[in-house]
């Protein structure tokens, strides 16, 4: 008995510490598997980081650089074109649905307002038109679509490029200039500038136009992000996030799908149409190729909106996508002022050429950035 008692006593031990050990090898398993993710989330993160420093190294000067009524500028132009992420943000997020019409509502829009005004309309009701404009082109993307079973992506491509020659219809040319015209900064133009010029003098006064369009901006963008947070949470909205969410699902509770797609195209599209009577009254002219690359554009502001505020909620995603498209309009406007020196004692300058391999290689970083963070 003497002799078996250390053997019970080790046999004892061992049966103790078998479940201790199970633990302890799932826990050194688990913390191997683990390394490589939290390493590679950290050289991400590192990277990131370095891409970041880089660029604020390389737009400092350019921002040093640029005079403040440039900064409004490129504010008031963000705040026009907020219409435009708002409705890449419906059909992107919202309905999964790769719409490219926009290319062609902007100048549609544009053209309608650019056409009245010169006829003699008030530009206040040019807007409405405009809306109208673009939702016909929406509704008729979302037609070719949905009835004739065309894909989504190829629907707006034909949509697209049959409004380049309806633009063209529309303005009888393809530039239209509105210089000397009544615009809906007309009315306030006169007042606010002799206000400007009282309190900051004839410096402040030379900012009136942009400061002016950035009010007026401000209010209808408010507006309008206001009016669809709110449509958003009634049923009919309810049932166009749910129709992009899972269509199955809202097919097999009766709901038309279809004309889910076609209201949510319409809206989209209709908000680009008025973005564009605004931006071709601020600009001061309407042409037929003002749209070209607006999709990227678009993309660009939802995806650095995300990025930026991380939203949870629609009513955050909507001011996101407006962040965001004011955020790369300024971007823009300090990558235009870039001038970088080159050992043959010349400069690297970004030109108004550039813009469009700017704004793709904005995009890139903005996915990148993007999917980093859904990594971490």
């Amino acid at each position: 008995m003497q002799n078996t008692r250390p053997r019970d006593l080790i046999r004892t031990l061992n049966t103790e510490t078998q479940p201790r050990n199970s633990a302890q090898r799932l826990d050194t398993m688990e913390q191997t598997l683990t390394r490589p993710a939290q390493s590679t989330r950290r050289i991400n993160w590192l990277v990131g980081a370095i891409a970041v420093a880089v660029v604020v190294i390389l737009l400092a000067p350019a921002i040093q650089r640029m005079s403040f009524n440039v900064w409004l500028g490129a504010l008031a132009t963000g705040l026009g074109f907020g219409f435009v992420a708002l409705g890449v943000y419906l059909t992107f997020r919202i309905l999964d649905f790769p719409d490219l019409t926009i290319d062609g509502s902007l100048p549609l829009g544009a053209a309608l307002t650019a056409t009245l005004i010169t006829a003699g309309m008030s530009p206040y009701l040019t807007l409405p038109i405009a809306f109208a404009g673009g939702a016909a082109a929406g509704t008729i993307t979302a037609l070719i679509a949905t009835r004739l079973r065309i894909h989504s992506l190829l629907a707006s491509i034909l949509v697209t490029t049959g409004l380049l020659s309806i633009n063209l219809r529309i303005m009888g040319r393809s530039n239209i200039p509105l210089l000397n015209t009544e615009s809906i900064f007309t009315p306030f133009a006169a007042s606010f500038r002799a206000l400007l010029e009282r309190l900051g003098g004839e410096t402040l006064a030379r900012m009136s136009n942009n400061m002016l369009a950035i009010l007026l901006f401000a209010l209808l963008i408010l507006a309008t992000k206001l009016a669809l947070d709110w449509f958003m949470r009634t049923e009919i909205g309810l049932a166009l996030r749910a129709t992009g969410d899972n269509p199955q699902m809202m097919r097999a509770l009766g709901t038309n799908t279809d004309g889910m797609v076609i209201l949510g195209l319409a809206i989209s599209n209709g908000l680009v149409g008025i973005s564009g009577a605004l931006i071709a009254q601020y600009q001061g002219f309407a042409d037929v190729n003002m749209g070209i690359g607006l999709i990227i554009a678009g993309l660009a502001a939802v995806i650095l909106g995300e990025t930026l505020l991380r939203p949870n909620h629609f009513a955050i995603a909507s001011t996101a996508a407006i962040v965001g498209m004011v955020t790369y309009r300024i971007a823009i406007a300090a990558a235009l002022t870039i001038s970088i020196p080159l050992p043959n004692a010349q400069n690297f300058t970004i030109d108004a050429q550039d813009v469009k391999l700017a704004t793709a290689i904005l995009v890139f970083v903005a996915l990148w950035l993007s999917r980093v963070r859904q990594n971490s």
